[in-house]
């Protein structure tokens, strides 16, 4: 919904710009690019920015791919960013990617010699968990 809204004030601007430099001024060349500059700098401003701010913040969707040869195990927020974690079995490392809209800004953590989708062996038994005293 905030998605919505986001875009009819952006288009919003878009006409009241048309209205004034095309209606009232009478420059249709300004309009249109006084028009494009709004929209440029509202997609960009969406796309690089807001997007993950109004999924987290008032709900939405979001689409992101894991990397070919890696598989995903958790995802989480930190403040207004995206962490997501993958497994590389070729190089047997977790990677902890900060997810961000053209790769700016991205930060990452790889953890060498992590295995956690190691299948339990037979006959080993997990770890058992602390006892809490009463």
């Amino acid at each position: 919904m905030i998605t919505y809204l986001y875009w009819g004030v952006v288009i919003a601007l878009v006409v009241g710009a048309m209205t004034v430099f095309a209606g009232k001024l009478n420059n249709v060349r300004l309009a249109l690019a006084s028009s494009a500059v709004i929209l440029l700098v509202g997609w960009g401003a969406y796309y690089f920015h807001f997007q993950q701010i109004f999924v987290k913040r008032f709900g939405g969707v979001m689409s992101i791919s894991v990397p070919a040869g890696q598989r995903h195990i958790a995802a989480t927020w930190k403040d207004d960013n995206l962490w997501v974690e993958n497994y590389d079995p070729a190089s047997n490392t977790c990677i902890f990617s900060e997810y961000s809209r053209g790769n700016m800004l991205q930060g990452q953590v790889k953890i060498k010699d992590c295995n956690p989708l190691m299948p339990r062996q037979p006959g080993v038994q997990p770890p058992a968990a602390p006892s809490v005293a009463p």
